[in-house]
């Protein structure tokens, strides 16, 4: 009798050790989850949507870096217009020019006037012809720069005052075709990084559908257990998003951490080259690589649209599975 309830015992207690024991699989312990949370496949999903958002980041950035620089630029470039004052055979080039400076300042609208020396003007055709060449002989225009002032001048007025006081010989140029090249060339640039962004989600959600798709087939007892005891498909969907929605999360986290990082570190070495002979081009092209509080909102946000993406897609995957 002794023997027999020494036994009993044992069987009934057999359980409870079995739950607390520690070596034990995780598969097999009372608070497992129904998904896996940490497995090969798991972390190699995470790398691979912190390395595809860490790359619509940096595409966001750039466009935005892009989109910041070409304002500047076309607000500098609308700010000014140019007379070019051209030479003519029997007219002193010099009071060409001092008449188109007067007709320039009677204008409202106009701040300032600056007239462009014969040296400055030969100057400007260098990247063109070379330096060291005696342009003395070439009749090379001259130039006067105009500054715009809070109101508006009547470009039409001056335009045709120019045009009536020394026809042909003086013009004026108010930038407008090389603000509408660079508004396209901006445009275009910020349209390709948007596509790009897009495109990268897309991977994002092709790479995380074949993911749920093999964790399906890799779990498909316990989605069959689930089935048997009474489990519908929105709880298996559920806990299947809420798997890889933290997946997402933290690989989206990842990127995004990435991609400020570089941007920063950018900044930094941009800082560093300022002060050498290809400084004034690169912060003229890029600025200082700052992105701006609507860059840094756009990187984040991107982390957390990759994350969601994760998680629609996988229940959508889950529930075209068990359909």
């Amino acid at each position: 009798m002794d023997t027999t309830r020494e036994r009993s015992q044992a069987a009934r207690t057999a359980p409870d050790r079995a739950a607390v024991d520690p070596a034990l699989p995780p598969t097999l312990r009372r608070n497992a989850p129904l998904v896996p949370t940490d497995s090969a496949a798991s972390r190699s999903l995470a790398a691979v949507i912190a390395i595809l958002t860490f790359l619509a980041g940096l595409c966001a950035g750039a466009a935005e870096i892009v989109a910041s620089s070409a304002c500047q630029w076309q607000g500098t470039v609308a700010q000014e217009v140019t007379i070019q004052v051209r030479p003519a055979p029997g007219r002193d080039l010099d009071a060409d020019i001092a008449r188109a400076d007067a007709i320039a300042k009677a204008e409202p609208g106009i701040a300032a006037t600056r007239v462009f020396s014969k040296a400055e003007a030969e100057r400007l055709l260098e990247p063109w012809l070379g330096s060291g060449l005696d342009l003395s002989d070439l009749p090379v225009p001259r130039l006067i720069t105009l500054k715009l002032g809070d109101q508006s001048p009547d470009l039409k007025h001056l335009r045709a005052g120019l045009a009536e006081a020394m026809p042909g010989v003086a013009s004026l140029d108010d930038h407008a075709l090389w603000l509408q090249r660079l508004s396209t060339a901006a445009n275009t640039f910020v349209g390709i990084g948007v596509g790009i962004v897009a495109l990268v989600l897309v991977a994002t959600g092709l790479a995380v559908a074949f993911a749920t798709r093999g964790a399906m087939a890799g779990n498909r007892e316990v989605v069959e257990v689930l089935h048997f005891v009474g489990a519908d498909d929105d709880f298996i969907a559920r806990a299947f998003q809420r798997r890889f929605f933290g997946l997402g999360l933290r690989g989206g986290i990842i990127g995004s951490a990435a991609a400020l990082a570089a941007f920063a570190l950018a900044g930094l070495l941009a800082r560093t080259w300022r002060s050498g002979p290809a400084g004034d081009e690169v912060e003229a092209l890029f600025g200082a690589f700052h992105i701006g509080w609507r860059g840094y909102a756009s990187v984040m946000a991107i982390g957390v649209i990759a994350s969601l993406v994760t998680a629609v897609i996988s229940r959508l995957t889950v529930r075209r599975f068990l359909a």
